[in-house]
């Protein structure tokens, strides 16, 4: 029987227990986790000798970024081939003992799928530019020169912010809203949508679980390519580019023709959702995805190109936009946490506090907030160790193309350098993309070979094996988080209230469902807090805190995390 709660309406409302609503995903980013054969890559291979490592954690779903086949412009996401394994990560054989590894061990798997755009050496592309009658033409956004260049489009990747890259073979000019080696696919055209949706089916059909969907709401564009508003310039054109005119139909579309013939789950990377839109993706009566992730909480604080504001960012802040997003679902649809992932810096290093004082208390609680809040958690490899940002001094040391694009336009533009690098240190992709720290040997015992991307300096005391002989480790503390959140339906389904919203330092809220309320209290500051919350806490008990001992209180240690039950 479903459980069953009341609006403030006295409507009933059911709310479904469905098993990825209940689910604890862990990223893994291929390319970071494990080299099994010393090229300096992770790899499948590498995946499947830490099985045992990742079913320890208590997680129930690995979300793999990109593996497809791709000459790896843009780390996978530029894909040559979808129904294909990329040379460096292994071969379908090793794909399939990965798949088959994990579901004996319990453990569902969501893969990427990246259908905005592919590698201009996909065999679509490679015919489409050959001429203008080629019966892949459509399969992409082609302009005649002849026509003169159309309206602006900015490329979030390109040298020069430029998302139309001329092609003299044919003189036409092809849309790219990442770098050129990555043209937009046209969903306009049927049959492009035809071929993705049978490589869906062959994904689904091999056993995956579900698909974690890039810039999915990208997909639809105006085909006129009008000039875009003003109002959608600066940090705005993730919102122009999330509303494509026929963005809702073609996900209906794939819902009806792939994803309700299975039983998996979808979550959307949203950017240009808002609260506003949400439940537009993802209430169950649109018929298109379960989830979406937004990124009003990555961008807190941040300038475009991702460069620090000088007034930084604040707490009141990061919990009102936590609270709107949570009341979006309250009825309808479901949410996603998140703090950290391939696209983001390490959690400690840009929400917590990462400098030796503090690294591990701010780390366990930015974990005890994420698998707390109400909303599927979304956790990133290595944050479970408190992994933080290598900060990086010199643009060589960058492999994102994100980062060494933006430092280009910021040279042209005779731009401040320093201050650029400065901020990157605390914002750019790469800082989370170092590989994984496993032990204390050469290379935090990733790689006997030369490692992609640097090892942070700091895996002598931050690795696997260390936290592993720790007690009161954060591996240690994730584990318990995640067998807490599995235990206690109320931290998955509970109504979530925020209280004491104006107080800078600790974030205060509760968790309720049937009958049973739970108080969650995190101190984001390095300094002593107090919160003001009319709750009887005498009976309180504590379930979790990041200190070792806990008596129920409204004082709080620096970086303190603690739930009671009350």
């Amino acid at each position: 029987m479903n459980p069953i709660f009341t609006n403030r309406t006295n409507c009933a409302i059911t709310l479904e227990k469905i098993w990825w609503k209940e689910a604890v995903v862990y990223q893994i980013y291929p390319r970071s986790f494990n080299d099994s054969n010393g090229d300096g890559i992770g790899d499948l291979p590498g995946i499947i000798d830490k099985l045992d490592y990742i079913q320890s954690l208590g997680v129930d779903v690995i979300w793999l970024n990109p593996i497809y086949g791709s000459p790896n412009d843009d780390n996978g996401y530029d894909i040559s081939d979808y129904q294909a394994i990329m040379a460096e990560f292994g071969s379908m054989a090793d794909f399939d003992r990965l798949l088959t590894g994990l579901h004996e061990r319990g453990i569902k798997l969501v893969m990427d799928l990246v259908v905005n755009h592919s590698s201009d050496e996909h065999i679509w592309f490679v015919e489409s530019r050959k001429s203008r009658d080629n019966p892949y033409r459509d399969y992409y956004h082609w302009w005649p020169a002849e026509n003169g260049k159309p309206a602006p489009r900015w490329s979030f990747f390109d040298k020069d912010g430029d998302a139309w890259k001329y092609d003299e073979t044919t003189n036409a000019y092809y849309l790219h809203y990442f770098s050129e080696k990555q043209p937009d696919l046209n969903w306009e055209h049927e049959p492009l949508r035809r071929a993705i949706y049978d490589m869906m089916h062959f994904w689904f059909q091999k056993g995956i679980d579900g698909f974690r969907m890039d810039v999915i709401t990208f997909i639809s564009k105006d085909t006129t390519f009008p000039p875009i508003p003003d109002r959608y310039q600066g940090k705005m054109w993730d919102y122009f580019y999330a509303s494509g005119p026929r963005l809702h139909e073609y996900l209906q579309e794939m819902n009806r023709e792939v994803l309700s013939k299975y039983d998996v789950m979808t979550v959307a990377e949203g950017p240009g959702t808002s609260t506003e839109t949400i439940l537009d993706l993802v209430a169950e009566d649109r018929h298109e995805l379960n989830m979406a992730y937004h990124f009003d909480i990555a961008y807190l604080g941040l300038l475009p190109r991702k460069m620090i504001s000088p007034t930084g960012w604040n707490l009141v802040e990061f919990k009102a936009i936590q609270s709107r997003w949570d009341a979006v679902f309250a009825e309808r649809g479901w949410g996603t946490i998140y703090l950290g992932n391939h696209d983001q810096p390490r959690m400690v290093s840009r929400w917590g506090n990462d400098s030796p004082a503090w690294r591990e208390l701010s780390s366990k609680m930015l974990t005890t907030f994420i698998l707390s809040m109400r909303g599927t958690p979304y956790y990133y490899q290595g944050d479970e160790l408190g992994m933080s940002n290598i900060r990086f001094d010199r643009i060589e040391d960058y492999r994102d193309l994100e980062t060494i694009g933006w430092h280009g336009l910021v040279q042209r533009e005779g731009g401040d350098l320093t201050q650029f690098i400065e901020s990157h240190k605390v914002t750019a992709r790469d800082n989370g993309r170092t590989p994984m720290q496993w032990d204390n040997s050469a290379n935090a015992g990733f790689t006997t070979g030369t490692p992609w991307l640097s090892v942070n300096p700091n895996y002598p005391t931050v690795n696997v094996a260390t936290e592993e002989a720790d007690p009161a480790s954060c591996l240690h503390y994730f584990r318990k988080m995640v067998r807490l959140r599995r235990e206690n339906d109320v931290l998955i389904y509970g109504q979530y209230a925020l209280l004491d919203a104006a107080n800078p330092q600790v974030y205060a809220y509760t968790r309720t469902w049937e009958g049973r309320r739970l108080l969650v209290l995190l101190n984001f500051s390095a300094e002593p807090a107090t919160a003001t919350i009319d709750l009887d806490l005498s009976r309180a008990t504590v379930l979790i805190g990041n200190y070792p001992s806990n008596t129920p209180s409204t004082e709080f240690r620096p970086y303190e995390a603690v739930i009671y039950d009350l």
